[in-house]
């Protein structure tokens, strides 16, 4: 008869195959998707006149099943849970969820809709490019340095050049800053900002050409070549890891196979000796 420790474990060990399955992992992916339908639904006030009722049913009983599977993730990896930053956020998305979304609270009643990005983390490529921008956030990091640098330097001299005669654009340092970011966008930024500036200053194109090859074609091209660099960077590390865990795999199956046939080796000459000996006794 089991112990109870040991039947804890042997359930433990049946829950945890269970959410592993690629079943069960298919079927939160599509509940995720439902939700999401569900939530973009409850927008529509001529839709919730017509079946509010039906879709708030079926809200509840998404989340519902989503806290038995975190529940049951809780059960399967205890702490261990706590140390994963994706079953983390999930535990967080399903909490938020759960706080009753009244009075000073129902601000919370929106971030419902955080339930879709729990499809992050249950499709695995999705996961591997969050992975790699988040990988890719110490490099991103000094290029916005510098480029609030550059942008801090380009308003000041947009602010003294340019702000007595167009304050609306570069009356002050705000208002430059937040007028040189659409002009980095390039949003309407020859039309609409730099030819009426040139106007007044026709020497203005001067200032807006280099900072436009600096700050767009410059800077941003750094943004992405620092998150593609670090893309490729998660995927050789992914495939680097498959590959140890293949080969961890392999030698165990070796070590398994050597230990066998260490085994076999030894019964059999256990059952020569065995036979020698009877053949002796009988002689």
């Amino acid at each position: 008869m089991q112990t109870p420790k040991a039947v804890v474990v042997t359930l433990r060990s049946r829950l945890q195959r269970l959410l592993e399955r690629p079943s069960t992992q298919h079927t939160v992916t599509v509940l995720i998707l439902i939700n999401a339908v569900v939530l973009g639904l409850e927008t529509s006030p001529n839709i919730m006149a017509r079946a509010g009722a039906l879709l708030l049913a079926v809200d509840q009983l998404i989340l519902a099943i989503f806290v038995v599977e975190i529940a049951a993730r809780l059960a399967v990896h205890r702490l261990a849970f706590f140390r994963d930053p994706w079953s983390v956020f999930d535990f967080v998305v399903v909490l938020i969820a759960l706080v009753p979304a009244s009075g000073a609270l129902s601000v919370l009643r929106a971030l419902r809709v955080l339930r879709v990005l729990r499809l992050l983390t249950a499709v695995p490529s999705m996961r591997r490019v969050v992975g790699a921008l988040l990988s890719a956030i110490p490099g991103l990091g000094s290029i916005a340095g510098v480029l609030a640098l550059l942008f801090y330097v380009f308003a000041v001299i947009a602010t003294k050049l340019f702000g007595a005669e167009h304050p609306d654009w570069f009356g002050t340092i705000g208002r430059s800053l937040y007028t040189l970011f659409q002009v980095m966008t390039l949003e309407s930024w020859s039309m609409g900002i730099a030819r009426p500036v040139m106007e007044t200053f026709p020497y203005a194109w001067a200032f807006f050409v280099p900072f436009i090859l600096v700050a767009t074609f410059t800077m941003l091209n750094l943004f992405i070549a620092v998150i593609v660099n670090a893309m490729q960077t998660f995927n050789a590390q992914d495939n680097a890891e498959a590959v140890a865990a293949v080969d961890r795999a392999r030698e165990h199956v070796e070590a398994d196979m050597r230990a066998q046939l260490g085994a076999l080796r030894g019964e059999i000459a256990e059952l020569k000796a065995l036979l020698i000996a009877r053949s002796e006794r009988a002689g």
